[in-house]
C-alpha cells in the first residue's frame, strides 16, 4: 500500500513540475517580447534566451534575438539568429524579409531575388513589403548598359 501511495505521489510530483516547465518557456518568451517593447534589449536578451534554453525550437525567440542584435547593430549575430528561425519554420515571414533586407545592404541581388521567391510562396500578413523590396531592388540593381 505504501509503495503504491509512493508511486502515485511521484507522478503528481513530475506532472505538476512538467506543467510548470511549459508555463515557464512561454512566460519567458512573453515576458521577453515585453521588455523588447519598451526598448530593454538586454533583459530581453537574457529571457529570450532562457526560452531557448528550455525550448531550443521556439523559432519566435530567435526571431526576437535577431531584432535585439539589429538594433544593436551586430549584422553577424542577427543573420545567424533569422537563419536559426527559418531553419525551424521555414515559413516566417518576418524572418524572410529581414534577411531580404540585409540581402539588400550587402547587394547580395541574387539572394534577396531567391528570398523573394520563397517569401511569395508562404506570404500571408507581410505580402506588400515583398513588394517594397523588389521595387526597391529594381533600383539598385546596376543597369546593363550594353
Amino acid at each position: 500500500m505504501r509503495i503504491k501511495f509512493l508511486k502515485i505521489f511521484i507522478w503528481l510530483i513530475f506532472i505538476i513540475n512538467l506543467s510548470n516547465i511549459s508555463f515557464s518557456k512561454e512566460n519567458f518568451f512573453e515576458e521577453g517580447v515585453k521588455l523588447f517593447n519598451i526598448k530593454k534589449y538586454e533583459e530581453a536578451k537574457f529571457l529570450f534566451e532562457r526560452s531557448i534554453v528550455l525550448n531550443p525550437k521556439h523559432s519566435n525567440s530567435y526571431l526576437y534575438l535577431a531584432k535585439i542584435y539589429k538594433e544593436e547593430e551586430n549584422k553577424k549575430k542577427e543573420k545567424k539568429n533569422l537563419e536559426t528561425t527559418l531553419l525551424i519554420d521555414p515559413s516566417n515571414e518576418e524572418a524572410i524579409l529581414m534577411l531580404m533586407e540585409i540581402g539588400i545592404k550587402e547587394t547580395n541581388y541574387s539572394k534577396v531575388k531567391e528570398l523573394s521567391k520563397r517569401f511569395t510562396k508562404v506570404c500571408k500578413n507581410l505580402c506588400k513589403k515583398n513588394e517594397q523590396i523588389l521595387e526597391d531592388l529594381k533600383n539598385l540593381e546596376p543597369k546593363n548598359e550594353s
